[in-house]
């Protein structure tokens, strides 16, 4: 019989549910991600190695993780890449129906022997998350100083502690679970640093209450995360944050101020604190390259740029769908039911069934937290004043504040192309992922395009629009690829 083919690029939260449903409706499915274990960010494992024996004791919600991972890759119609880069999404054709076609490199990120596969899916699910995005300031470029989701990987994944001393500092509640790991893996936290007011967070936070017993799910994990930080005397304190990281070869100290609402500084404040790192965080930037080489049409919110998808997390490309983060920041909760919602509908389930209800409740539960989490803990809009003409901007081609400034006033400054090429900021090995949105808001004041106009997230013109999403050698390019075939067309057994 002929089954419908699935591939879903990403293992975390949203993928593997996506992959379970897709399953359950029948379909093949390739689950394919980067990490050699499922479960993403939030389920981070650790090595084989050295496992631990009660991981339950160690992250939320084991159970029910390593239940559905185990049917996933047990699951005969099921084929698991691990350690597999998507590099590139071929668009078919004009009037060939059909999601893209889906270039793979199969091997370590950093191994030689890598292989060029060459997938035909019938449905294309895209799970691929989100990343840290971390505003400049003074030092931020030093050793020492690492983004929040960095330093919690190391924490989770490898037992590593990334100092002895450790400042938090950004804004929302990843703040806390990062300061958990960090605690739980031995470091310790010398505190955790809101940047946002407690008016702030309370009016976001506190604003439609009659939403809040829908969301009531989160708040033992909430209240666990501050009896821990208080049976450590680690102190949470709002409207502050980290405004310098000081240090010869590595930060050593940091200096911390006292922020008004739009995050301007409040003279007089400084204080600073000896520290062996810094994990910082200002929120999240999802990883928008797939689906913008898909052809995926984004929708603008006040927190950023997402995936625009329908009630079945359909996305305007035909045969793709789309799940988790890169649709909005909502936490794993809503993350798994998106992803159960796609994985069904792409594996060719019937998407009227009455069970399906309770997934969209939930999802849009997610949504309707995901618009409190962002009216919350929102950016600021005069963080650049903590900026100085040398401060860094983009730490690949080391292009400075002034800089980019004097690119942005110049003549002929405003078009962005011109000031990439002027400044060589967004070009260097990250391709704008780090300091791509900080460059396109910055030049937008700079030019005086978006004077006195708060803007966060990504601007139309985002740094995702690259044919080549991820590294690959010329020699891997030039060799031939594997087909791997679209099983909608062809015999399954």
């Amino acid at each position: 019989m002929t089954r419908r083919h699935v591939a879903v690029i990403g293992a975390g939260p949203a993928g593997l549910a996506a992959a379970e449903a897709a399953l359950g409706a029948g379909a093949r499915v390739t689950l394919i991600d980067s990490e050699e274990q499922p479960g993403g960010q939030y389920h981070r494992m650790l090595p084989e190695p050295y496992a631990a024996t009660h991981p339950e004791r160690l992250q939320h919600g084991w159970n029910a993780f390593d239940r559905r991972r185990r049917r996933v890759l047990a699951h005969p119609r099921c084929a698991w890449w691990p350690r597999t880069a998507v590099w590139a999404l071929e668009r078919p054709d004009p009037g060939t129906p059909g999601p893209p076609r889906v270039h793979l490199l199969r091997g370590p990120a950093d191994g030689g022997g890598r292989s060029r596969h060459v997938l035909e899916p019938g449905a294309l699910v895209l799970a691929v998350g989100a990343h840290d995005r971390v505003l400049p300031f003074p030092g931020w470029e030093l050793p020492g100083v690492f983004t929040a989701g960095a330093a919690q990987a190391l924490a989770k994944g490898e037992r590593v502690v990334v100092g002895d001393r450790v400042v938090v500092a950004g804004t929302g509640p990843f703040l806390l679970p990062v300061a958990g790991s960090l605690l739980e893996a031995g470091s310790r936290v010398l505190e955790v640093l809101e940047a946002n007011p407690a008016a702030t967070v309370a009016r976001g936070w506190l604003r439609r209450p009659w939403e809040l017993p829908a969301q009531a799910a989160k708040l033992p994990e909430l209240v666990e995360y501050a009896a821990d930080l208080a049976g450590h005397r680690v102190p949470y304190r709002t409207g502050r944050t980290v405004i310098e990281a000081r240090g010869a070869d590595q930060v050593e100290e940091v200096v911390i101020a006292r922020l008004r609402a739009d995050w301007s500084v409040v003279p007089g404040s400084e204080r600073t604190v000896p520290v062996d790192a810094l994990c910082v965080t200002h929120g999240f930037s999802p990883r928008l390259e797939l689906a913008v080489a898909a052809g995926c049409a984004l929708r603008a919110v006040s927190s950023g740029e997402f995936v625009a998808v329908d009630r079945d997390q359909r996305t305007s490309c035909p045969g793709v769908y789309a799940a988790g983060e890169i649709t909005g920041i909502a936490g794993a909760q809503a993350a798994r039911a998106e992803g159960a919602l796609a994985g069904w509908v792409a594996g060719g389930g019937d998407s009227r069934l009455p069970a399906l209800l309770a997934l969209r409740r939930s999802r849009d539960q997610g949504r309707a937290f995901a618009r409190r989490l962002a009216r919350a803990h929102p950016i600021g809009g005069q963080w650049p004043g903590w900026l100085r003409p040398r401060t860094v901007i983009c730490r690949c081609e080391e292009t400075d504040y002034d800089a980019l400034r004097r690119a942005a006033t110049g003549q002929a400054g405003a078009d962005p192309r011109v000031i990439r090429l002027r400044t060589r900021a967004g070009l260097g090995p990250c391709q704008a992922r780090v300091c791509g949105p900080t460059v396109a808001e910055l030049t937008e004041r700079l030019s005086g395009e978006a004077a006195g106009r708060q803007v966060q997230g990504l601007p139309a013109a985002s740094p995702h629009r690259r044919p080549i999403a991820q590294p690959i050698r010329l020699g891997e390019l030039a060799a031939p690829p594997e087909r791997i075939p679209n099983s909608d067309t062809e015999e399954w057994s």
